[in-house]
């Protein structure tokens, strides 16, 4: 996590950033989530958390040669992924995402309603490759997985997702990711994600998945890959103003499932200050373990629809 310089000195309060390089549909990033969700409550005041969608399943990516295959090896990677983080998986993966590109535009298009809605837009496009098993692949898969989101206008963001501005800030963001800070090119071990920049097919470089970001005006560290909490904290730390501090609150399992409507076991073992799920939280199963909804969330959640592919 070397500091560069990226301008001025540090120091001024509020101008740090946190950037998260991210795909919706990506295991390693869901597996962040706890982390993530635990950082996102406990940054200073004035610290910007940024996405950027860095589009893992692109548009032009070769189909595979037998479609089958490719979805028995990646449900193995998959469940490999999930033995490192502990975050639930789907009972029974359809098939390998066709794109990434739907999800990426619909959680974009959602950030024009607000941080609570794209908050809660970008984990039900989450959820419906690693607890349904269906990617959010199309744009029609994408927006019936964030039907009923509270506060959401679906009209808006169904058109939204469609325009030429959406796309112009998703292509912007994979550009983005495709500029890796040198040092991504040389992480250090020590994870079974590293998170070392992948080289792509044009001989250049992109983010590995998740990535996290921190800057300043005097520099900014780096944490790639799987890491632990205190990785991202020591990273916040060093960049924030003086006397800026994490402010990190346990809550208890209701207020938990209350502020968020979804929570994996490991996320109710690091935000909150119980292991057990609130009595009226409803349970949906998992491949290998619990996703524990609000009822209001389960109302609409995609998880709990007569049709749905869970529990299989």
């Amino acid at each position: 996590m070397t500091a560069l310089p990226d301008g001025p000195a540090a120091g001024a309060p509020g101008t740090a950033e946190v950037v998260e390089y991210t795909d919706p549909l990506c295991p390693w990033a869901w597996g962040s989530e706890p982390v993530f969700r635990w950082l996102r409550g406990a940054l200073p005041a004035g610290v910007r958390w940024r996405r950027v969608f860095c589009i893992l399943f692109d548009e032009d990516d070769d189909a595979a040669p037998d479609p089958a295959a490719e979805t028995a090896w990646y449900a193995r990677y998959v469940e490999d992924v999930t033995r490192h983080t502990g975050a639930p998986r789907a009972v029974r993966l359809e098939r390998v995402a066709a794109s990434s590109w739907p999800a990426s535009l619909v959680a974009k298009a959602a950030e024009d309603q607000g941080a609570d809605v794209a908050e809660r837009v970008l984990r039900r496009l989450r959820e419906t490759v690693s607890v349904l098993g269906v990617p959010a692949d199309t744009h029609e898969l994408a927006l019936a997985a964030v039907r009923g989101v509270p506060g959401l206008d679906p009209a808006r963001l169904a058109a939204d997702a469609l325009s030429d501005a959406v796309r112009e800030r998703v292509r912007a963001d994979r550009s983005e990711a495709r500029r890796p800070v040198p040092e991504a090119r040389a992480v250090p071990g020590g994870s079974p994600h590293p998170g070392a920049a992948k080289e792509t097919a044009d001989g250049g470089y992109r983010y590995a998945l998740p990535t996290v970001l921190v800057r300043a005006p005097g520099g900014h560290r780096l944490v790639p890959g799987l890491r632990p909490r205190e990785a991202y904290e020591a990273a916040v730390g060093e960049m924030c103003a003086a006397g800026a501090r994490l402010r990190a609150v346990r809550l208890s399992p209701d207020e938990a499932l209350l502020r968020h409507r979804s929570l994996t076991g490991p996320e109710l073992e690091l935000l909150t200050d119980g292991r057990e799920p609130p009595a009226w939280a409803v349970r949906v199963e998992t491949g290998n373990g619990p996703l524990w909804l609000h009822p209001e969330e389960a109302a609409t959640h995609p998880a709990t629809r007569p049709d749905s592919p869970a529990g299989r």
